[in-house]
């Protein structure tokens, strides 16, 4: 009745790096080879090519990150471990290198390990769906070995089969098939070109690259563009996400926090006003910092729209792009976010 290890890893999402980097404007060039020659599962040139770059750049975040990436798929978990630890150092505001973390350390059973760590990249990102997805199969496999002991204990407990079974059921899919556009192999941070660990502490799907020509520039909508017109629900709540990400960009906290909904609860068991506390010490920190949204989607079912979208977020020496959905509730004349997640 044991649910097996490798169950749970194909559950799990790790994240690559392979689309971080090709996400990446400024070094594009940079990775394109390395890029491709993961894609091709053709790890020994990958690596001999990293080194390359990092022998004129050794501190070169996305290059390191693509190493652990590389490191991990040729089976050099150790390794792997010891450069994603030294990112989450250099770049402790990035939740993909806890990710990934978390995958290798569950890939060795060390699940208590591999829970902190998630815990570590949820509260750098509490809207990091991939982390909160990948937390859920950490604590099901903790689950299983507790439900194992108290049968050791006491073999005739009836109750403990049932959720036994229940918590095997959840993972059988994942024995056959895993899913579709999952890796094992990296992961890439939002802030930091960095492979993530399996999607989900075993697996993750790279991040697609918003083609150049839908780029739009956040700094664009004027104060009253963010008003909802009536005429046209999904340009106004369009025009209220802009305006979120120039105030974001801006620095300007009155109007970012301002877009959040008095209903929007953050992620985890953060308080309100120790996620705006936090929020504004994270951007008012930085120096600059630069958005830009792409492939913007909008959904309206009555007073709700769904906003999905590419964004590209630059803040002093990090740059990174993630897929984010924003939530918004019409409030009066205003679109008002509710619920905010970040995946790959």
């Amino acid at each position: 009745m044991k649910l097996t290890r490798t169950a749970v890893l194909k559950a799990m999402r790790l994240i690559t790096l392979v689309g971080a980097c090709a996400a990446l404007t400024s070094h594009a060039d940079d990775y394109t080879d390395i890029s491709q020659l993961l894609k091709a599962n053709k790890y020994p040139e990958a690596l001999s090519k990293v080194d390359g770059q990092l022998a004129t750049k050794p501190a070169d975040p996305q290059l390191r990150f693509l190493k652990g990436v590389i490191e991990r798929n040729l089976g050099k978990q150790a390794e792997a471990i010891a450069i994603f630890t030294k990112l989450t150092e250099d770049y402790p505001e990035l939740p993909e290198p806890y990710n990934n973390l978390a995958v290798l350390y569950a890939g060795q059973g060390q699940y208590d390990k591999a829970r902190m760590a998630l815990e570590m990249a949820i509260r750098t990102n509490p809207s990091y769906a991939t982390a909160h997805e990948n937390i859920g199969d950490v604590y099901a496999r903790l689950a299983s070995q507790a439900y194992n002991k108290a049968l050791q204990l006491d073999n005739g407990n009836t109750a403990v089969p049932p959720k036994l079974a229940l918590i095997r059921e959840l993972f059988k899919p994942n024995l056959t098939s895993p899913r579709p556009g999952v890796t094992t192999a990296s992961a890439a941070p939002a802030t930091v070109p960095v492979a993530a660990p399996a999607a989900t502490v075993a697996q993750a799907a790279a991040p697609t690259v918003p083609a150049a020509a839908t780029t739009k520039p956040v700094a664009a909508p004027t104060p009253a563009a963010a008003a909802p017109a009536a005429v046209d629900a999904s340009k106004s709540a369009e025009a209220a996400v802009l305006a979120w990400a120039k105030a974001w960009s801006g620095k300007d906290m009155t109007n970012y926090l301002g877009a959040y909904s008095p209903d929007f609860k953050p992620a985890g068991a953060q308080s309100r006003s120790a996620w705006e506390k936090d929020r504004t010490t994270r951007i008012v920190g930085k120096s600059s910092i630069s958005l830009t949204l792409s492939d913007l989607k909008v959904k309206v079912k009555g007073d709700e729209a769904t906003v999905s979208f590419r964004q590209a977020y630059k803040a002093n020496a990090l740059s990174v792009s993630s897929k984010k959905i924003l939530t918004l509730h019409l409030s009066g004349n205003r679109w008002l976010i509710t619920r905010e997640a970040t995946g790959n």
